[in-house]
Order: structure tokens, then sequence, then C-alpha cells
């Protein structure tokens, strides 16, 4: 986006094929009319059959000013489509979409549980939800969650995610070689094989748990756009 002219009254940028003008609209009209006209005549050939949308940032209830912006442009100049600016998302989509996560999801109490570190042989972690452990899970230790299980290392020992009857949930790890998984319900022996190369993940199908490459499968794509849990 090229920025050609600025005043204080009148903003005008290279937008494609055309260009994009934002208006001022505590300033009197014909002050934005004068503006206007003189960045315009500035543009000379560049101006010709060129696309102009008419802007007034986050000021509302200025439509018959837009219009009548309008109207002088299409009079005056020989330009392409003049348009408006297009409506903004509504509120509750835009809430939901562009939080970020310095002004709204640390403002949601999770329930997610996350630890940084080994679990060791004889030591039982729960979790009311979600659990995510940055770290390996040594043979003989016990975690339990509500949700899913996350464990970025590798997840050896006893694990049960959605307890206790909560079969959607799933187990992932970077290296995957619990002794026993269960997920709600189901459960299954786990391999007496070492963790293989790659990542993956357990989950239920037709009553049965199944392991899957995580980077083929990709349980996590099928989900909608994020929102606090």
């Amino acid at each position: 986006m090229i920025n050609f002219e600025s005043v204080r009254s009148v903003k005008l940028k290279g937008v494609g094929k055309g260009f994009w003008i934002t208006l001022d609209p505590s300033y009197p009209e014909e002050v934005l009319i004068s503006e206007i006209d003189k960045l315009i005549r500035k543009l000379k050939h560049l101006a010709v059959n060129a696309d102009v949308v008419l802007d007034v940032g986050d000021a509302k209830g200025h439509e018959k000013l837009i219009q009548r912006m309008k109207a002088y442009l299409e009079k005056t100049f020989d330009l392409g489509l003049i348009s408006t600016s297009p409506q903004k998302k509504s509120v509750p989509l835009e809430r939901i979409r562009q939080r970020d996560l310095s002004k709204g999801w640390n403002q949601h109490r999770s329930d997610v549980l996350m630890l940084r570190g080994r679990v060791r042989s004889g030591q039982t972690i729960n979790a009311k939800k979600h659990l995510v452990i940055t770290g390996d899970v040594n043979p003989g230790a016990e975690i339990v969650a509500g949700g899913d299980v996350i464990v970025l290392g590798k997840l050896s020992g006893k694990v049960h995610a959605g307890h206790p009857d909560k079969e959607d949930a799933i187990v992932f790890a970077l290296g995957f070689n619990p002794s026993h998984v269960q997920i709600g319900t189901v459960s299954a022996l786990g391999s007496e094989e070492g963790a293989g190369s790659i990542s993956e993940y357990a989950s239920v199908e037709n009553n049965k748990i199944v392991v899957k490459d995580y980077m083929k499968a990709s349980p996590f794509r099928r989900m909608p756009w994020p929102e606090a849990i």
C-alpha cells in the first residue's frame, strides 16, 4: 500500500488498481471537498479510470456525507468505480476471532493444567480438564485428565484421557509408548516396542483405541475456530 498524500482532513493511499480515501468527518464538508479536489488533481493521469474507496474510519452515522462526496467525485472527475469501505464483521464474530492473548485469553479462567518437567515413576497427575506436559512421562507414572492429554515429550506409563466417560478425547505424544491407554471407558494395553520417531495420537473409533500418525491424520485440522474451553 503506497501513501501518496496525507493531510489532516483527508488521507489518500494507493490500493491495488485505485485509491483509498479516508475522510475526517469532524471537518466542514467544504474543507473535505477542497482537499479531495487538490489531491486528485495532483494525481493527473493516475486518477483516470481508477477505482476509489471512500471511508470515514471508525466514525459512525456519516452515510449521507459519503454519498455527497461520491456524487461530487462522479461529477467532477473521470474515475472508475467509486464505492464505500466494506462493512466490518458483526461484533460477536469479531470478538471471537480477533481477541488476542494479551486482551482476551488471559482473562479467561482455564481448567487446563500445564506442567513443565518430567513425570517420574510412582507419580500420579490429575487434571480436571485438559492436561499438557512439556516433558517426558516415565514408565510407572500415571496421568489422568478429564479431556485431552498432550505430552510434548516421550509418553510411557499409564494414561487415562476423557475421565470418566468422555470418549471424544485424544492422547497425543511426540514419543508415544504408554503401557496402558484409556479414553473414557475404552482401554487398551500399550505396545512393548519403544516409542517411534513420529508423533502419534490415540483416539476411540468403533469402540476401540486406535493410534495414528499425527501429521498424516491431523485430528485438530477438523476443529472449528478456537474458543475458550
